[in-house]
């Protein structure tokens, strides 16, 4: 008995099943935080898409004005005509191209957001001397040379520092607001110079300076928010500071923080192994293609369509204002409206193949038409061929800055976008300076030539232009060198 009790007493102090029970009683805890996880992803995408609006919207703002300026410098300015001094029309381009050079120079050690300010200040100034001296010829084209400068500043920083911040599945979008900004410039810029005239006998310039200080306030405001491209930082081995910014980027969210700041660490050390020779025959086939489109972009929307436009639907009207100019002006904007939607979904390629194609057709179509005999109904045809142009134009254009920001390697790309955003302006220079809008022979010279450019262009990209939608910048960049590229979709 007393065996049998000592053996209970030695083993009743184990409560086996009792302690499996407390260790095992906590499961639902886990599970608790599982909310508090979602919750956080869902904030961090909102905090990332909303620090990455505010670097593409303050650059839009200047880029609206930039676009009234750029239409300005192409016929649409019944104060200073481009006939009677060319150095009205090409000015603004020349200030483009020394911005362009400079930002070219002092990217490689100035953050961007000093590009957007001090680019945005010299907008604004330009803008004040439009509205303070707005008949006076010699500070409205100061303005514009200052206005230029300022734009060439901004442009060239906002593709590679949009390319380098944007998500994967955003930057068709974001990166093609560059177009759509300068779309509604010119939009704004036809509209308001047609329609000022028809109202009183002001100067048209005290309205375009008010509207360019109210975009350039904008844009600086806006440009406060800017957040910098980590990959900024990590080319100077300040990994902290490039961590930091990642993770504001994406809303404090520290798994995807890791995951773009490894993307963009492997990015940055692929361009550093390679040596300047390697980077440069890496960047032969992108600067081909991209220069080419590019080039293409300054053709579709030029001095001499404006001339057309104008010439043809007063004929047909026969009115000095007729309704055309206003829907030739609206087209083009609604066009890159309608390409934002499809950049990031059916992708860049197909988008960008389908307007070129169709501006081609068109532009053949008014060369012909201009090499025959000019009669009413040819010019309502030229009319409306002038208004369809721009619609496919808008629908083009929006895909050359998607590829300009993801097309070349890291460390030459500041100086191959600068350098094919001077060539676009050039461009423009060359075609006021040699073609101007002269009616008969030089429309037909002119648009038959750029009609087949535009043809073989159409041809090349469709089977060397890669796509590019949902891709990291390192996988875009490797597409890019690729001689051939026959994928659409």
């Amino acid at each position: 008995m007393s065996g049998f009790q000592g053996s209970n007493m030695s083993a009743g102090p184990l409560p086996v099943k009792e302690t499996i029970y407390i260790s095992t009683a906590p499961p639902p805890e886990p599970a608790r935080p599982t909310p508090v996880n979602v919750t956080v992803t869902k904030n961090g995408y909102w905090a990332r898409t909303n620090r990455q609006s505010a670097t593409s919207s303050a650059v839009f703002f200047f880029l609206v004005y930039g676009g009234m300026d750029f239409a300005a410098s192409l016929g649409w300015d019944p104060t200073f005509n481009v006939l009677l001094s060319t150095e009205f029309s090409y000015s603004w381009f020349i200030g483009v191209i020394i911005g362009a050079l400079a930002a070219m120079a002092t990217m490689a050690f100035m953050p961007k957001q000093v590009y957007y300010v001090f680019g945005g200040l010299m907008q604004l100034t330009g803008s004040i001397i439009f509205t303070a001296a707005p008949g006076d010829y010699s500070c409205c084209l100061a303005a514009r040379y200052v206005a230029g400068v300022g734009i060439g500043l901004i442009t060239v920083p906002f593709i590679i520092h949009n390319a380098e911040v944007a998500a994967t599945n955003q930057r068709g979008v974001t990166s093609g607001l560059e177009q759509c900004g300068l779309a509604m410039g010119i939009a704004a810029q036809v509209v308001y110079t047609t329609e000022w005239l028809t109202l009183n006998d002001s100067n048209s310039n005290l309205i375009h300076g008010i509207l360019g200080i109210i975009f350039s306030l904008l844009g600086l405001a806006m440009s406060g928010m800017a957040m910098e491209s980590p990959v900024f930082f990590l080319q100077r081995n300040q990994e902290q500071k490039a961590r930091s910014c990642q993770l504001q980027l994406v809303g404090h969210n520290t798994g995807a923080a890791n995951k773009y700041f490894e993307e963009a660490r492997i990015y940055v050390v692929e361009s550093s192994s390679r040596s300047l020779g390697e980077e440069l025959v890496a960047s032969a086939m992108p600067f081909v293609k991209l220069l080419l489109f590019r080039c293409c972009v300054a053709f579709s929307f030029s001095l001499p369509l404006t001339s057309s436009i104008i010439y043809s639907s007063q004929l047909v009207e026969g009115i000095s204002l007729p309704w055309e100019l206003y829907v030739w002006g609206v087209l083009r904007l609604i066009g890159t409206l309608v390409a934002l939607f499809f950049l990031d979904t059916i992708g860049r390629k197909a988008v960008s193949l389908v307007g070129l194609l169709c501006m081609a057709g068109l532009m053949l179509g008014m060369a012909g038409l201009y090499n025959d005999l000019l009669s009413f109904y040819s010019m309502a045809q030229i009319c409306n061929i002038g208004m369809a142009f721009q619609a496919f134009a808008g629908l083009f254009i929006c895909s050359s800055s998607v590829y300009l920001g993801e097309a070349f390697p890291l460390r030459l790309k500041p100086y191959l976008v600068g350098l094919i955003v001077i060539v676009e302006q050039v461009i423009h220079v060359i075609v006021i300076a040699c073609i101007g809008s002269e009616v008969g022979v030089n429309f037909f010279a002119y648009f038959l030539s750029v009609g087949i450019i535009m043809l073989l262009c159409v041809i090349f990209f469709a089977v060397s232009m890669p796509e590019t939608k949902r891709m990291t910048l390192r996988e875009a960049g490797h597409k890019f060198q690729k001689w051939y590229d026959v994928t659409i979709y």
